[in-house]
C-alpha cells in the first residue's frame, strides 16, 4: 500500500484562491486591514481563505527608542526598495488617541513622496495598549500584503524602548536602530534588543559619540553567546535625513536574507508560525474560558471565597482553572 502521509519534508499541494487581493485590488486591501484591526468576525474568514497566499513577502522589523529617527529611516528603505523594483508595503505602528483608540499620526503624514507610487502601500495602525511596540492586527496586516504581492514589508514599531521586541514573531530581519546620546544604550541594548536584532543601524552617525555606540556593540557582541544558526548581527552606519548609509544597509539586509534560506531559515519561519499559533490559541482559549465562567455558580463561590480572604487570588485563579477545566473533560 501507497504511503500517503505528509511528513515533514514533503510538499503539501496548496489550493491558491483567486481573489480581489490578489489581483491587485487595492480598495479591497483597504477594506480588509480595516476590518481585521476592527475584528470584524467576517474579515476573519476572509483571511483564512487567503492565507495560502501569504509566505512569500521578505519582512524586515526596524525598532528601537524613541527619537532614533526610525521613520525617516524607513522612509530612506522603501525608496531604495523601489529603486530596485521591488514593491513595498509598510506597517506604521502608532500611539493610540487617547480619545478614539486610533492612530494619532496615520499614514496620511508619513512617507508624502511615496504617496502616488502605486509599488508602495502604507498603513498606520494604533497600538491600542498593546505591548511590545506593535498592534494586535500586525501580523494579520502583513499577511494582506504578502498576498497583495508585495516583496518585501517593513514593520516600523512604535519605539516604546527596550521591551520592543515582539517583532522577532514577524520579521525575517530585525533592525535595531541606536544613536548616540540617549543615555546609557549598552544597558539599554543589553535589556533585550540585543536578542533579537538582525542588523544593527547607528543612526545620526555624523553626530559625536556614533563611534563609541559602535564600539559598544562590537563589544558587547564579542562577548555574547548566540544560538547555534544564528548569525552575529551587523552593524551598520547611517545618517537617514541625508540618505547616507542607506545603499549598504540594504545590502546588508540582502546578505541577512540569504544567510537565512536554507534550512535554518525555514525552520524559524515555522517557529513564529508556531508561536502565532499559540498566540491565537491563547486568546482563544481565555476568551471561551471566560465566557463560560463568568457568572457561574462555581465563580460567585470563588469569588466569595476571595472577598471574604478565605483564598487569596492566585489559589482563586487556579480553583478556577481546575473547574474549567473539568467542564471540558
Amino acid at each position: 500500500m501507497a504511503d500517503n502521509a505528509q511528513g515533514p519534508d514533503r510538499p503539501v499541494e496548496r489550493v491558491m484562491p483567486d481573489h480581489a487581493i490578489a489581483r491587485g485590488d487595492i480598495g479591497a486591501a483597504a477594506r480588509l486591514m480595516s476590518d481585521l484591526d476592527d475584528e470584524v468576525p467576517a474579515a476573519r474568514a476572509q483571511l483564512r481563505q487567503l492565507f495560502p497566499l501569504t509566505g512569500r513577502a521578505h519582512v524586515i522589523g526596524v525598532t528601537g527608542a524613541p527619537g532614533s529617527g526610525k521613520s525617516t529611516l524607513v522612509d530612506q528603505l522603501v525608496g531604495a526598495f523601489r529603486q530596485r523594483g521591488d514593491t513595498v508595503g509598510v506597517v506604521a505602528i502608532d500611539p493610540s488617541s487617547p480619545f478614539g483608540g486610533g492612530a494619532i499620526l496615520g499614514d496620511r503624514l508619513r512617507m508624502q513622496r511615496h504617496s502616488v507610487d502605486e509599488g508602495v502601500f502604507v498603513r498606520s495602525l494604533a497600538s491600542r495598549g498593546y505591548l511590545g511596540g506593535l498592534s494586535r492586527s500586525t501580523g494579520d496586516i502583513i499577511d494582506v500584503m504578502d498576498v497583495m504581492g508585495k516583496t518585501v514589508i517593513i514593520v516600523e514599531t512604535v519605539g516604546v524602548g527596550q521591551d520592543e521586541i515582539d517583532i522577532m514573531r514577524f520579521a525575517d530581519t530585525v533592525l535595531v536602530v541606536q544613536v548616540p546620546g540617549l543615555g546609557d544604550d549598552v544597558q539599554a541594548i543589553k535589556a533585550g534588543l540585543l536578542e533579537i536584532a538582525s542588523i544593527f543601524v547607528v543612526n545620526k552617525s555624523d553626530l559625536d559619540g556614533a563611534d563609541q555606540v559602535v564600539r559598544d556593540l562590537e563589544s558587547m557582541l564579542s562577548t555574547k553567546t548566540l544560538r547555534p544558526g544564528i548569525a552575529t548581527p551587523g552593524i551598520v552606519k547611517v545618517q537617514a535625513t541625508r540618505g547616507r548609509g542607506i545603499a549598504e544597509l540594504v545590502e546588508a539586509v540582502d546578505r541577512h536574507r540569504s544567510d537565512s534560506h536554507g534550512s535554518d531559515g525555514m525552520q524559524t519561519r515555522h517557529r513564529r508560525l508556531e508561536h502565532r499559533f499559540y498566540e491565537c490559541l491563547r486568546e482563544a482559549l481565555f476568551a471561551e474560558a471566560c465566557r463560560r465562567f463568568k457568572g457561574s455558580a462555581a465563580a460567585e463561590r470563588i469569588l466569595a471565597e476571595l472577598r471574604d480572604r478565605r483564598i487569596d487570588p492566585s489559589s482563586a485563579a487556579t480553583a478556577a482553572i481546575e473547574q474549567i477545566v473539568g467542564w471540558a473533560s
